[in-house]
């Protein structure tokens, strides 16, 4: 895979769909604020020294994270629009399911409040409120304000915008030592600002009743965005932490499995050519060179038994494929495999699904099954390659040796 190539369209790719649907109220989340987002995070990934593929997860999410604005200006659900983008257009370039769950993973994080898991989400993440410690803070803020304020058609005040803002940056923090020290210092300074802005206002001039009052619904629902109860967002990002690994799990799982089937296969062709090449040619010249019949059956045995443990890696084992009403009710079921529910009905299978996505447990029992009968059947095809692979090493090495002691000793008899 060309990270490097793939990654030049892709930003290729965003930069003429963001003109091609350019959104006039749009003055802060932009192509310029994408532009800022992607170069702050090439910086951070780079102090990183992140692979190749790495990178592209980082940059590939900090090019797409918000173009879900330009599909709807309204800033809820931006992150799933963006992913709903990001998702064909990776895998219309045969990108591995690995790679696609991390970037889409990486976007998903930048939802406030944000609760990155690892170091490529919270690059994105970082880079993407990088903006809260640049000494151009004022100028991006004013941006987002008049943005916000077009988009919904709300006049927001500037004391209750003010409010928010200071309560974000109270929220916020950097989540890589790199940010840490490369912004957290200007981030305090811009917070120290605002806190004097506010505390000049009250001894000041009466204010406008927009400026006493923070009543925007937009306002409300964005501090309920960044003011969330602690025991609710550590909930949230356990789950968040276990959704990820799981679908990493299951990716690796899946990107294992195609690894031996493709080994095996190779086990299958090459011994399978040893052993057609042996019945063309040295079959017919046993009657005259009887030393290297039994090198010669030797070989085909070992390529035989070869060919054989390849086979049991890559045969298929089908389950039944039904289950009961008692099987749900115990939660004794994985209805994530196929092998459980192929020759159900529609409605059964429909039925069962609803139970387990109605209830959490089952859920995630579920997942946890399906994880775990993943492993077992990787540790069987495994053992049965490895099996393959030492039949033929030694059986090969045993046989040629045979074949010199059968041309070399015998021959001389």
């Amino acid at each position: 895979m060309n990270y490097t190539t793939l990654l030049e369209k892709a930003e290729e790719y965003v930069i003429r769909y963001t003109k091609e649907h350019e959104q006039p109220h749009l003055h802060y989340h932009n192509v310029g604020h994408l532009r800022r987002v992607a170069a702050f995070a090439s910086e951070i990934a780079l102090h990183y020294k992140l692979s190749k593929s790495d990178y592209f997860v980082v940059m590939v999410a900090a090019w797409f994270h918000d173009i879900g604005y330009f599909l709807d200006n309204h800033s809820k659900g931006h992150e799933e629009r963006g992913i709903g983008m990001v998702r064909p257009f990776l895998e219309s370039h045969r990108v591995e399911e690995t790679v696609v769950s991390q970037v889409i993973a990486c976007i998903s994080a930048t939802q406030m409040p944000q609760q990155p898991t690892q170091l490529l989400e919270q690059i994105v993440c970082d880079a993407d409120l990088s903006h809260l410690g640049s000494k151009d803070f004022d100028t991006y803020d004013k941006l987002l304000h008049h943005e916000i304020e077009e988009v919904t058609g709300i006049e927001v005040g500037k004391k209750a915008w003010r409010n928010g803002t200071i309560k974000l940056f109270e929220m916020h923090q950097y989540h890589t030592t790199y940010c840490q020290q490369r912004l957290a210092p200007q981030k305090q300074k811009n917070l120290a600002k605002l806190i004097g802005k506010q505390m000049g206002k009250k001894g000041g001039h009466k204010k406008h009743k927009d400026e006493e009052e923070p009543n925007s619904t937009l306002l409300k629902n964005w501090e309920e965005s960044v003011l969330v109860d602690p025991e609710k967002a550590k909930k949230k990002k356990q789950e968040r932490g276990a959704d990820t690994m799981f679908r990493i799990t299951s990716a690796n799982n899946s990107r294992l499995s195609t690894q031996a089937d493709s080994k095996a296969h190779i086990m299958i062709q090459v011994n399978s050519l040893i052993i057609s090449v042996i019945l063309t040619f040295l079959l017919r010249k046993i009657e005259n060179h009887p030393n290297i019949a039994i090198p010669a059956f030797m070989l085909m045995a070992v390529n035989l038994v070869t060919i054989i443990f390849s086979i049991l890696a890559t045969r298929p084992n089908i389950p039944k494929g039904t289950f009961t009403a008692q099987d749900l009710k115990n939660k004794d079921v994985n209805l994530l495999f196929f092998g459980n529910f192929y020759r159900m009905s529609l409605k059964d299978y429909s039925e069962g699904m609803q139970q387990v996505m109605d209830d959490s447990d089952f859920l995630y029992n579920s997942l946890i099954r399906d994880v775990y009968f993943q492993g077992v059947a990787l540790g069987k095809k495994y053992r049965l390659l490895r099996l393959s692979y030492n039949v033929f090493m030694f059986g090969l090495v045993i046989s040629v040796l045979a074949f010199v002691l059968g041309v070399t000793v015998f021959a001389t008899k």
